[in-house]
């Protein structure tokens, strides 16, 4: 039997994590089975790439995935600045981050805002159902009013909408998708990775355990039937030259990447422009009135600069620096401090 390889002669077991052990069914699984097929579409060699998580069922999933890969799980919440520091130190590596409703949204959500105030570059991919579901399930702080999950009363508290709150700090890619829409999430999720900046994909991952009953918005069958997707999506990489992928019918938009890949979006439920801030608010909103969820690539601004642009690090990454490198010469310290004196 032949064993199909990507474009850099890797099979798709060298990206393969251990076994699960979250519930049979749980929407995290089929996310932790998409980045597999992403990060071996693109071409990414594992070793390049450095999983970050912290605490919840969702941060348990990197051993699920990317077994090859670098991995760090972090403290309750804080994630976001330990990879900031790991960017810092090794800007080329691919930084893939997960976490959960209450990893982001409650303890950590001073991280994720600095996060994206910083324009890190990384993939964030929340796993968002909606439930505690390593504490028995008690609702989280995304959860909007009314929606009830089995042996609970409604949620009464106004949630917390984690991409529109991405989209008002100015971050640069900001989508929404379901586990269930795998075609979508997957072409989200490469065009992600091929972006420069943080990329913010919060994903509606159902719990099977806690939150099964199709009264819960978060549930799989109430997000199925009342999912509202902006477009339909083909991500074409790079190396794919762009008349071999058939075009869409209907009116379509093609978004360049920063590695030179392109996000073709058909229009599906209307003309959305994704460069639009207010435009993606707009759709954030009315799904919220209308008890439904939008799905889809909300918001891309390509311009702002990263944060190792900001800090213009050298083009050798620190951590392939030599000490000699790193040390200043005597006359540069003696300057340095020089101008502290004045």
């Amino acid at each position: 039997m032949t064993i199909k390889l990507n474009i850099i002669e890797l099979p798709k077991s060298d990206y393969q994590g251990g076994p699960s052990s979250l519930c049979p069914g749980c929407g995290h699984d089929q996310i932790s089975s998409v980045i597999i097929n992403a990060a071996w579409e693109n071409g990414i060699a594992p070793e390049n790439i450095a999983k970050m998580s912290g605490i919840g069922c969702s941060s348990k999933t990197p051993a699920y995935f990317l077994g090859k890969s670098h991995g760090f799980n972090t403290l309750h919440g804080r994630m976001p600045s330990v990879t900031t520091g790991a960017n810092v130190t090794n800007k080329d590596m691919q930084f893939i981050a997960v976490s959960g409703d209450g990893d982001t949204a409650s303890i950590g959500i001073g991280q994720f805002v600095h996060a994206i105030r910083r324009n890190l570059n990384m993939v964030y991919i929340i796993e968002n159902n909606g439930v505690y579901g390593l504490t028995k399930g008690q609702y989280s702080a995304t959860v909007e009013v009314g929606s009830a999950k089995r042996k609970a009363e409604p949620n009464e508290q106004v949630p917390i909408d984690l991409c529109a709150m991405a989209i008002n700090l100015g971050c640069t890619f900001v989508a929404r998708s379901f586990s269930g829409a795998k075609k979508q999430l997957t072409s989200l999720i490469r065009a992600a990775m091929s972006h420069r900046g943080t990329a913010v994909i919060d994903v509606i991952s159902p719990c099977v355990t806690f939150a099964n009953n199709d009264e819960f918005f978060r549930s799989y069958g109430y997000v199925k039937d009342n999912d509202m997707e902006l477009h339909a999506y083909d991500y074409i990489p790079h190396f794919t030259p762009l008349e071999e992928v058939e075009i869409p019918e209907g009116e379509f938009q093609d978004i360049s990447l920063f590695d030179g890949s392109t996000l073709r979006l058909e229009t599906v439920e209307s003309g959305h422009d994704t460069s639009d801030a207010v435009a993606a608010l707009s759709q954030i909103h009315r799904a919220e009135q209308e008890k439904r969820h939008v799905t889809g690539l909300l918001y891309y601004n390509p311009g702002p600069k990263t944060l190792d642009e900001w800090l213009e690090l050298s083009e050798t990454p620190l951590a392939d620096l030599s000490e000699e490198q790193m040390r200043p010469s005597e006359a540069d310290l003696a300057a340095l401090l020089a101008e502290f004196r004045e």
